[in-house]
């Protein structure tokens, strides 16, 4: 079997060892995503080691992301041409070797560059995983259950991320939440060259370097400049950042315009279901990223567990994500894509909306309650908009498309924790009231975070040691809610637009027409020749040829 297409023309289904690959790819793409939130459980215990500055922390927790998102596309079309299987085990090794420095990092600054490494080398694992999907499922069928299984993994590594961190904080210190690493990277990197196939563009174009340096120098100072927008509000820093990021990005899209062979094929973002799809996927991410930044110091700060509490806490979104990977088939062929994103993107937006109400509620079951809807919404949202960015395009622009797919999931991320994040600091210090009597030098520490808070009351006097401590934390969950709320409102009006633009059916992947699938010439730049396997994925998204009658040439 090559995997391909059958006797008829038609995609040939996957066998055992296509689906022994896809549990390879899986174990790789739920490594990325528990890395992605597991710090952000050892926030306190390395504030306390490594004592970094309120900037610094923020910078710990995102730059991983930022490097990933940077370099997305670049590394997508590098897949495309020198192999796709070959990144992806270049690329576990060097995470493996990042991992490493990132735990026993000695300093804040050492630590940033450290994850900084982790998204370099992660950015050539995300959309190897996707693309691999593409090439090793051309019956669409069978691709849409394997991104489900893909989506199911990359929201269940999100939340799970916690769980683990928790587990192993317990009984280690923080930099275990990076050896952990180590194993998983042996065992893919062991069965990945095993199972996996290799696939590449048959393109010979060679990867444009300029337009590569032009996407990251792009991406990295846009969210740059909105992180410290929302910090530090608008300087001098944030508007030379800001126009570095326009410009490089209008000499991006120009170049892409005018490339024989672009980066990023701009013509996609044209259809309501691939746009429309990216923009769902970075919105739900966004939520997910920026309530798993602060939820984790609200459960250890505010409500005292300890690490393993906090993450077995976080749990019902594990649980809920989970098991959207068995459920969004059955949504989609009953509502349709556009439909099923929407109504995702609204239960998330009711979650975030119950733990924003929850936290000012004894006991623990309504912050449950809403962990478990919140982690049920993204799921479903991250699921089908995946498949349907990924089914959009053939086989051979696997990878730019995964790119696309997976730097919106990871600007995402970046943009929930560092907006998200920077509006939680700033209504904490905007709620922060101290008693009087305390020294300049310690409000100012408390002022800076949570974290740092405790680590003050620690140092000054006794008798007002509790009533910091006390403040603090009222601040913190009031800032927490109003963040919640502007989270779930965003949520909600993404849900509508999804709802009424992304069309129920995605259409056919570009290049490809019903025509072209009966054998008949059609107008347009492409017609793909009958048989191709960009026809095949046809039938999930109109009635296939034979149940009008025709038959394909």
């Amino acid at each position: 079997m090559d995997g391909r297409i059958g006797d008829h023309g038609e995609a040939r289904a996957a066998g055992r060892r296509e689906w022994l690959g896809l549990a390879v790819l899986v174990l790789a793409v739920l490594l990325l995503a528990v890395d992605a939130t597991v710090l952000s459980l050892a926030v306190p215990s390395l504030a306390e080691d490594l004592d970094p500055s309120a900037t610094q922390l923020l910078w710990i927790v995102d730059v991983y992301s930022f490097a990933l998102a940077g370099l997305l596309v670049t590394m997508g079309n590098l897949g495309d041409r020198i192999g796709r299987k070959r990144l992806l085990l270049i690329g576990a090794a060097g995470f493996g070797a990042a991992s490493l420095l990132a735990a026993f990092a000695p300093t804040a600054a050492w630590l940033i560059a450290a994850r900084a490494l982790l998204g370099v080398a992660g950015a050539t694992l995300m959309p190897s995983t996707l693309s691999l999907i593409r090439t090793m499922f051309p019956d669409a069928r069978q691709r849409t259950t394997a991104i489900a299984v893909w989506g199911g993994a990359a929201t269940a590594g999100a939340a799970a991320g916690p769980l683990v961190g928790g587990a192993l904080l317990q009984h280690f210190w923080w930099g275990s939440v990076f050896v952990i690493n180590m194993p998983v990277m042996v065992l893919l990197l062991a069965t990945g060259a095993w199972l996996l196939p290799e696939s590449r563009s048959p393109q010979s174009a060679p990867l444009d370097v300029l337009g590569a340096a032009l996407s990251v120098a792009t991406i990295i100072p846009a969210v740059y400049a909105i992180k410290l927008l929302a910090s530090e509000g608008l300087d001098v820093t944030v508007a030379v950042a800001a126009a570095v990021a326009t410009l490089c990005g209008s000499l991006f899209v120009a170049r892409q315009r005018r490339a024989a062979a672009p980066l990023l094929d701009l013509k996609l973002f044209r259809s309501k279901a691939f746009s429309g799809a990216v923009a769902a996927n970075v919105l739900a991410i966004f939520a997910l990223s920026g309530l798993l930044f602060y939820l984790s110091q609200y459960l250890q700060l505010v409500r005292g567990l300890q690490p393993l509490a906090a993450g077995i806490a976080q749990s019902p979104m594990t649980l809920a994500s989970l098991f959207t990977a068995f459920l969004a088939g059955w949504l989609v062929a009953r509502l349709g894509r556009g439909r099923v994103i929407g109504a995702g993107l609204a239960c998330a937006a009711a979650g975030v909306a119950t733990v924003a109400a929850a936290e000012v509620v004894p006991g623990y079951g309504w912050l449950a309650a809403g962990l478990a809807v919140t982690g049920f919404g993204v799921g479903m949202a991250l699921t089908v908009t995946t498949d349907a960015v990924v089914s959009a395009v053939p086989a051979e622009q696997a990878g730019a498309a995964a790119a696309v797919s997976e730097t919106g999931y990871e600007l995402g991320a970046a943009l929930g924790i560092a907006l998200l994040g920077s509006l939680h600091t700033a209504l904490y210090r905007g709620h922060l009231t101290l008693p009087t009597g305390v020294a300049d030098d310690i409000a100012g520490r408390a002022r800076e975070s949570i974290a740092s808070a405790m680590t003050a009351a620690g140092d000054a006097v006794p008798s007002l040691s509790e009533p910091i401590v006390e403040a603090s934390r009222s601040a913190f969950t009031s800032a927490m809610q109003m963040t919640s709320a502007v989270t779930a409102a965003l949520l909600l009006a993404a849900a509508v637009v999804s709802w009424r633009l992304i069309p129920a059916a995605t259409p056919p992947p570009l290049g490809c027409s019903r025509d072209a699938c009966n054998g008949v010439s059609a107008p347009g730049p492409r017609v793909d020749r009958p048989g191709d396997d960009r026809c095949a994925a046809l039938d999930s998204y109109a009635p296939p040829c034979r149940r009008s009658g025709q038959t394909r040439s």
